[in-house]
């Protein structure tokens, strides 16, 4: 075969079309599953079925528990039902039956009878075998989210609180849940978000922390914080949030922002705000966000504040892409950092938790399809995707409290923020799912930053790494992996909380406490539980114990450095918060 004929075969002009149908097909899937593929939720379940299907013994056992567990329901009934003396126990995190109401026949047997056929679906569902872990997961978790929509508290007729606050109410809880719900969709026909009845407003209640945005290119406006001290420590912070959460998840309110605690305590801080993303940004990539984003904003903090030595802070991925930035920059020989923060940042991806559960071939072909007919990811398809990891509270009580009961919480900052999402781009999105959830390739080595393949093997500024002990997004097990992949000095720290109220922990904080171990350079790598065991119990906010770590990795203090620089092309553009965060 010549190689004229060659390029004439490879030229098929129905190739084009064929990839074009297909997209469309898979996006008009996506549309009506919400990007939840159908495919990967069928192979988990075919797996599971067929081969409970053919292991006779399991299903004995299967028949043994469920008769086990209707005799002990039968014998609870027998002792008068007795509310102080349950016959099953909800799990700690589920609070659906405290109400004492649930106590009372027949709702007792109601609420015990669904725990019962709620633990044994998870029998049911796992331990069969030959199924492989993952669908195995796949398949408890689905089963998982079916059970959380039936629970009895999400109808009238079996929960007795819901029937109380109508009898208080005289009904008219459902005619204000109905003006909530219309309310919402007309919300979400217009693109934006209910909040509560007064939304907190960025830059006057939130975000509220002054300071010059000092530099701004296509994708991230960097700002400068004004100093409140009257020195600071010479090596400067760089703030590098996730580019799917807008960066005011540490600059919430006054008294409870990670940015002006820091500039409180002697630090010139610098925070990146990310463009949110739209369909002319689709070809915008991960070595695109790495240059753009951390790397121009250290090269804008080095011509502002001369210092040769600077802390950079990534959170979430945003501390995925701050240590590839950091490898990168080890591997050339680049030595301006003077230590490396990660907060709930993982950078090894094989055990990601429930989110990875559904980040396979088939979900990601789906997702891409989507993200191709419009050039980004919706950040309500995200967040549909986090709140499913924890339906009971996200989704299945807020529908109970507002649109049943009709109450609504008053606006907080958290909600605002959690509500003002970002969109992330076709090409981005899809790198960073197959290259580091899917295939691993920064921890294995592979991933290519400045053209050239990164190795965390090559760090070794100091980390301090923070973990959250209830993170469903970022497991605190897999954050701690980093100490499998470099040999540099880590402090690592597991705090109380999730993976947002677990970082937003400001002294004074009721009821925080953490956890920490450090291991010095070279020293040896724990595994999780081991490092639990051995690492020292702390109450209060870990924000003290890390700024103990700065103040130990800083210089003495100097005078602040100027707002900017416009000499060198760093003249200050507007107020913090800047206009990015602004972008719907």
């Amino acid at each position: 075969m010549n190689d004229s004929h060659s390029a004439h075969e490879a030229a098929d002009p129905l190739e084009g079309v064929a990839r074009t149908l297909d997209r469309a097909s898979f996006a008009a899937i996506a549309g009506v599953t919400g990007g939840l593929s159908p495919f990967t939720v069928a192979q988990a379940l075919s797996d599971w079925a067929l081969h409970l299907a053919v292991s006779p013994g399991r299903r004995l056992e299967l028949a043994a528990k469920a008769l086990r567990k209707t005799l002990r329901v039968a014998d609870y009934v027998a002792h008068g039902a007795d509310g102080d003396h349950p016959a099953i126990e909800p799990l700690p995190q589920d609070r659906r039956f405290d109400d004492p109401a649930w106590k009372a026949a027949p709702y007792n047997l109601i609420a015990q009878s669904f725990l019962m056929t709620q633990q044994w679906w998870h029998a049911a569902t796992t331990g069969i075998a030959g199924v492989t872990a993952r669908h195995e997961a796949v398949t408890s978790f689905t089963l998982r989210q079916i059970l959380d929509m039936l629970a009895p508290s999400n109808f009238v007729l079996t929960n007795p609180v819901l029937q109380k606050r109508i009898a208080d109410t005289g009904g008219m809880c459902l005619v204000e849940g109905a003006r909530l719900l219309m309310a919402d969709v007309e919300a979400l026909a217009r693109g934006t978000a209910q909040t509560g009845e007064q939304p907190l407003q960025a830059g006057r209640d939130i975000a509220a922390t002054k300071g010059k945005v000092i530099y701004r290119n296509r994708l991230m406006e960097l700002i400068q914080y004004e100093p409140t001290t009257a020195t600071v420590r010479p090596e400067p912070v760089l703030i590098v949030p996730a580019w799917i959460m807008k960066y005011y998840i540490l600059d919430l309110s006054p008294h409870n922002s990670l940015i002006a605690w820091l500039v409180g305590q002697g630090y010139t801080v610098f925070a990146i705000s990310w463009h949110n993303p739209g369909g002319a940004d689709r070809d915008l990539t991960m070595e695109d966000y790495r240059l753009l984003g951390p790397m121009a904003a250290l090269d804008a903090i080095g011509a502002i504040t001369g210092a040769p030595k600077i802390h950079a802070l990534g959170y979430c991925l945003g501390g995925t892409l701050m240590t590839i930035a950091a490898a990168a920059m080890a591997r050339d020989g680049d030595e301006r950092l003077a230590g490396l923060t990660l907060l709930a940042a993982q950078t090894e991806f094989s055990e990601p938790g429930e989110l990875g559960l559904f980040i396979d071939e088939a979900q990601l072909n789906l997702l891409d399809s989507m993200m191709w007919e419009r050039g980004y990811l919706d950040s309500g398809q995200m967040g549909g995707a986090f709140q499913m990891l924890r339906s009971n509270d996200l989704v299945w009580s807020r529908i109970l409290n507002e649109y049943l009961m009709g109450e609504r919480p008053a606006s907080s900052d958290l909600m605002v923020w959690n509500a003002d999402g970002t969109r992330m781009p076709f090409a981005m999105h899809s790198e960073y799912l197959r290259k580091l959830f899917l295939r691993n390739d920064l921890a294995e080595g592979r991933f290519v930053a400045g053209d050239q393949p990164v190795s965390l093997s090559a760090l070794k500024a100091p980390m301090f790494v923070v973990g959250t002990q209830t993170d469903h997004v970022a497991p605190w097990r897999s954050v701690h992996k980093i100490h499998m992949l470099t040999d540099a000095e880590i402090c690592f720290v597991l705090t109380n909380g999730g993976h947002n109220a677990g970082i937003v922990s400001e002294p004074g904080h009721k009821h925080r406490h953490y956890q920490l171990l450090m291991r010095p350079a070279c020293g040896p790598a724990l595994a999780p539980d081991m490092w639990q065991a051995q690492a020292s119990d702390h109450p209060g906010s870990w924000w003290e114990a890390w700024g103990q770590w700065l103040d130990a990795r800083s210089g003495a203090a100097v005078a602040p450095p100027p707002m900017g620089a416009p000499d060198k092309g760093y003249a200050p553009l507007a107020d913090a918060p800047g206009s990015y965060i602004l972008e719907k």
